[in-house]
Formats: C-alpha cells, sequence, structure tokens
C-alpha cells in the first residue's frame, strides 16, 4: 500500500511539467501580440501628428489640422486672485479649433469679446484651482463654454492650450 502511494506521488510532477510550458508559451505568445499591436498603435499616432504638423497654410495663425483649422491667440498674462501666499500670475497661451475656414473668418472679428471673456474669468481664479490635471480639465471647459457664448451663433470645436505657466 505504501508502495502504491509512492508511485503514485512520484507520477504527479510529470504531469504538471507540461502544463507549465503551454502556460508559458500562452503568456508569451499574449505578450508578443499586445507588444505587436502597442507598437502598430503608437506609430500610427505620431505619423498622423508629424502629418498635422507639416501642414500650415503660410495665414499666420492658421494650421489645417484632420479637416479643422486652428486659430491662435496671443499670449495671456494674467494676475490670479490674491491668496494668503501672496501674489500669482499665469501666462496662457491658447487656439482654438474650429471646423472650416469660413467658420475662422466670422469668429475674427469677435476676438476682442473672446479675450475680454477670458481676462474676466482668469482673474477670479485661485492658483488652487489650477492644481492637478482636473484643475486644468475645468479650465479648458469653462474656457470652451465661454468662447462659444462669446462668438454665438458661430461654434468653436475645442479649446487646446500651447502654454500654461503658474508662479
Amino acid at each position: 500500500m505504501a508502495a502504491e502511494a509512492e508511485i503514485e506521488d512520484g507520477a504527479a510532477p510529470k504531469k504538471g511539467i507540461p502544463k507549465l510550458f503551454i502556460i508559458i508559451g500562452a503568456a508569451a505568445i499574449v505578450v508578443l501580440l499586445g507588444g505587436t499591436g502597442a507598437f502598430f498603435f503608437l506609430s500610427q499616432g505620431t505619423a498622423e501628428a508629424e502629418h498635422a504638423g507639416e501642414a500650415d497654410d503660410g495665414h499666420g495663425g492658421t494650421i489645417e489640422a484632420a479637416h479643422t483649422f486652428i486659430f491662435n491667440l496671443p499670449p495671456m498674462i494674467i494676475n490670479l486672485n490674491n491668496e494668503a501666499d501672496g501674489e500669482a500670475f499665469m501666462k496662457l497661451t491658447v487656439a482654438l479649433e474650429v471646423a472650416n475656414e469660413e467658420m475662422m473668418l466670422e469668429i475674427q472679428p469677435r476676438m476682442a469679446k473672446v479675450v475680454d471673456a477670458f481676462q474676466v474669468y482668469l482673474r477670479e481664479l485661485r492658483k488652487s484651482d489650477l492644481e492637478g490635471s482636473a484643475g486644468v480639465y475645468r479650465l479648458k471647459e469653462e474656457l470652451l463654454r465661454r468662447v462659444n457664448v462669446a462668438i454665438y451663433p458661430s461654434r468653436v470645436e475645442s479649446v487646446l492650450f500651447k502654454e500654461i505657466l503658474v508662479q
């Protein structure tokens, strides 16, 4: 009886070895497929970005990228609302993404209203309002809302931050 128990115990590791090779092989295949997919995904995104950067059409502030136009606003330096730790300043450079060139021509005469709306809002911000990615996202959404109110019935697709510096 003891001899039978030893034979059964000795046979168990031999069955486990092929399962181990199968698991390791499957894991290696998954890692290789995932790496290949990530490579193609990431390389496709950089090629599109290179083509978008090369599409300057010489209008001094417009870049055509994926059937949209980018309208660059001048840099703004804003004195933020005072906090207990003293004065804080923000330098902000923004670009507006519009659907087509006609929309860009419609909103250009109303840019003074857009800059005014931005300045009024930004002067009420505190340095703590801009901390983290959530603060920057809220700023982006609020600026988009304000620009669309200022240029109504025209519409801006998105607000793009080119530079944000808070001191």
